[in-house]
């Protein structure tokens, strides 16, 4: 296969283009960056160009662009995040569309986040709650939810009619590579700073870096999925057990406890925002459960072992 990867510089762009190596298919990365694990072509995630060209024949388009969340959400900010994400799946749908040979699959990077804040039951495709009401959640959160869908539908309005389309609503994703999520988590454990934050009743769903690239795996292989599919492991839980389980998997027995206000301090410091920590992500993944995928990886004290043996 031809497998193109539009922003596919980061962490997950590699975990996939190392992946799909390994087994021999053609990767290329479209990416302002560099990478060591692919074929790069420069583009700018904006408008079409001779990058647009490397869609025309390829089997399966994989769009990753999008400014990183883990930031302050300043208004500048919040604009570059929904622009970065419009933007790009503007101009992969353009490139598509103008392709004489164009992708069998559009898998279309999305977040979790485009639920409900909720502790009262899960999120998944058919029953869940699309976020930005909530009565308990800050007024501001609505912006990413509005990102959210704004992402979403700029994907379902693409005129790509011989192109299945999916939106791969993730959930955060843990590999043991430095630089992600679990590297900074396990650090906070080192630090003694792993405990409950808020109370840590709020729900964290994860997947395990390899579990998110089989995901990718069985989602092109199943021509019947496409749509919204949440990439999460089955198995969300309190944010407080959450960071039990990964102080255990560390041998770290103690972590600090934060106070709301704590962690809106320790936020702005780090330059980012309280969302990421106290929003409840009650997802689960129940059309790729249905469709017969199985998780290597489905609790998350087994996964946080396996995390923390690897890194």
């Amino acid at each position: 296969m031809k497998i193109v990867i539009a922003g596919g510089s980061g962490q997950l762009g590699a975990l996939l283009a190392r992946d799909f190596a390994r087994t021999g298919d053609e990767v290329v990365v479209l990416s302002r960056g560099s990478t060591s694990e692919a074929r790069v072509v420069a583009w700018d995630a904006t408008t079409l160009g001779p990058w647009s060209g490397e869609l025309d024949g390829a089997d399966v388009v994989l769009n990753l662009a999008g400014r990183t969340v883990d930031c302050r959400y300043t208004e500048a900010n919040l604009a570059e995040m929904m622009r970065s994400r419009v933007d790009s799946t503007r101009v992969v749908g353009e490139a598509i569309a103008l392709a004489e040979a164009p992708p069998r699959l559009w898998l279309q990077m999305s977040t979790a986040t485009i639920y409900a804040h909720r502790h009262d039951a899960p999120n998944d495709e058919q029953n869940g709650v699309i976020g930005g009401a909530e009565p308990d959640a800050p007024a501001y959160w609505k912006r990413s939810i509005e990102i959210a869908q704004a992402w979403e539908r700029t994907l379902d309005e693409a005129r790509t009619p011989h192109t299945r389309k999916v939106a791969l609503r993730t959930a955060m994703v843990m590999s043991a590579d430095a630089g992600g999520i679990f590297a900074v988590l396990r650090r906070m454990t080192r630090l003694g700073l792993g405990g409950a934050i808020g109370g840590g009743r709020q729900y964290v769903s994860w997947i395990h870096g390899d579990d998110f690239v089989r995901a990718i795996r069985f989602l092109i292989e199943h021509d019947e999925l496409s749509g919204p599919v949440n990439l999460a492991a089955p198995s969300p839980l309190p944010q407080r057990d959450f960071m039990a389980a990964l102080r255990s998997a560390g041998g770290t027995p103690f972590g600090l406890p934060a106070a709301k206000w704590m962690a809106e301090i320790g936020a702005f410091f780090l330059r980012t925002d309280t969302e990421l920590l106290l929003k409840s992500r009650r997802v689960v993944p129940t059309r790729l459960v249905e469709a017969g995928f199985q998780f290597q990886h489905p609790t998350w004290p087994e996964a946080a072992q396996a995390l923390v043996a690897a890194s």
